[in-house]
């Protein structure tokens, strides 16, 4: 056992423990709290297998699931910014490129440059798998929203045009479900759930 390679690996998975402390703008589909970024992570791993038979052929599962539990890992340093918050996400690439580096540099070279690839795959979205796995990043708050009666929605006063715009990777990653999702946007608009403009 080389044991300066297991050091690595070890510190690598304690440093992400520190994921559950994030907290982000969604709730939990019962309103009681915000949920963390580890356990989004988690539900839209969990959401890529569920989901997968609506991806377009070329999608590679378990790359997939790989990018959607690791996306996030950056937001131990550059903490989780609001997707509708235009001021934060000025900064929001160069702080997660930061993030990334120091993050991903625990691990050993070769873990390191595996994850650093699969994370900025997922950055670019130019692949048909990151194009899925950035569809259901989106589609999983879209369903918190949906649930808790407009959620973030409403706190924030989001209009139909911005969730709209957010939802844009969902009509490239996974086109079958872009017509049941732009029903449902209009479904939270009669309810209440959501500005129309």
């Amino acid at each position: 056992m080389k044991s300066d390679r297991l050091t690595q690996q070890l510190q690598f998975i304690l440093e992400i423990d520190r994921l559950k402390q994030i907290l982000r703008q969604t709730l939990l589909t019962d309103g009681s709290r915000r949920e963390n970024s580890a356990e989004h992570s988690w539900h839209i791993a969990i959401m890529a297998i569920v989901l997968f038979e609506y991806a377009p052929p070329e999608v590679d599962l378990k790359r997939a699931i790989q990018m959607l539990l690791i996306h996030d890992v950056v937001e131990i340093d550059a903490g989780d910014t609001f997707c509708y918050d235009t001021q934060g996400n000025h900064s929001k690439a160069d702080r997660e490129e930061q993030a990334a580096t120091r993050i991903f540099g625990l691990l050993p070279p070769d873990q390191a440059e595996e994850f650093r690839q699969l994370w900025n795959e997922f950055e670019s979205q130019n692949t048909p798998t990151a194009k899925f796995a950035a569809a259901l990043d989106r589609i999983q708050p879209f369903l918190h929203n949906q649930t808790t009666q407009g959620g973030t929605w409403k706190q924030h006063h989001i209009t139909r045009d911005q969730v709209l715009q957010r939802m844009q990777p969902v009509a490239a990653g996974t086109p079958e479900l872009w017509e049941f999702f732009q029903a449902a946007i209009e479904t939270c608009i009669k309810r209440g759930d959501l500005q129309r403009v």
